[in-house]
């Protein structure tokens, strides 16, 4: 995932102290290591503040050039990055296109540059549940739930994990691979604009890196948007925090993966206890 953000500063704080991500500085950018891949996030300086790209890693180079033909053969225009983002992005083959139904930039590609040193954290955590998980988990809002359901089923290759459905709250959740869900898309209304991230998720391996850092946010004054819980789909345990950028980013530990025997459910409310709204 990469963004601009027009507070490079508040980031890296927020970054390198509650989460503990080790900094991988390059001209006009910083790339965020969690794990064994080169990095999974990246920072770049700017006078506003927007997601850059959304980025989804394919297996094969068979399977980039069959989901460039499906994208392709649904009207969507989808351009083959040069070495130069390549080299930035640390894969081995890129393409871009504009989603359709979010409306933002999205990138698929092949071979992760995987580096041969230990990841280094910046403060003292257990790490992060990645590998073929992937980062985390991306919410956007959207215009067009249905359809936009459909875009990311029979072209994109996701399937369906569940669904929420809570006062004036409509959600799908998709998984692309075992982590209960990669991706989560949310009717719109007129103070979620579509096309706007709702929040980004990264997975801890130990709930005290969860504890750890709800402390350290509080002590920093950081926005605490939703307070300790458990969601009842996933039983993610986390938290929610406001980042320097607007939208929100969830700590959380302990979700639930996808398995042979999973069945669709439909819930009535996100959250088995706590993650109460702070405010109200």
């Amino acid at each position: 995932m990469a963004l601009k953000v027009s507070k490079l500063d508040a980031w890296r704080s927020l970054l390198e102290r509650v989460f503990g991500m080790e900094p991988r500085e390059r001209e006009g950018a910083i790339d965020y290591r969690i794990d064994s891949y080169h990095h999974r996030l990246t920072l770049t300086a700017d006078s506003t503040d927007s997601v850059e790209a959304i980025g989804w890693e394919v297996g094969s180079m068979a399977k980039l050039a069959a989901l460039v033909q499906s994208l392709q053969n649904q009207g969507v225009v989808v351009v083959k990055e040069g070495p130069d983002l390549c080299a930035q992005r640390k894969v081995k083959e890129l393409y871009s296109f504009t989603c359709p139904m979010i409306g933002n930039r999205q990138e698929i590609y092949y071979g992760p540059l995987v580096s041969n040193t230990p990841f280094a954290p910046s403060r003292g955590i257990s790490g992060y549940k990645t590998g073929n998980l992937g980062l985390g988990h991306v919410v956007y809002w959207v215009k067009d739930l249905a359809a936009s359901v459909k875009f990311y089923q029979d072209i994109m290759g996701f399937s369906i994990s569940d669904y929420i459905a809570w006062d004036d709250n409509d959600a799908v959740f998709m998984h692309c691979n075992v982590r209960h869900h990669t991706l989560a898309l949310m009717k719109d209304g007129p103070n979620t604009p579509a096309g706007e991230l709702m929040h980004l998720m990264v997975e801890a391996t130990d709930y005290n890196d969860v504890g750890y850092g709800y402390d350290i946010v509080r002590d920093m004054g950081i926005p605490v948007m939703i307070e300790p819980g458990k969601h009842s789909n996933d039983h993610m345990q986390s938290f929610y925090l406001q980042t320097p950028s607007g939208f929100w980013l969830e700590y959380g530990y302990g979700g639930r993966e996808i398995g042979p025997d999973w069945e669709i459910r439909n819930y009535d409310a996100p959250m088995l206890w706590g993650h109460r709204f702070v405010g109200g």
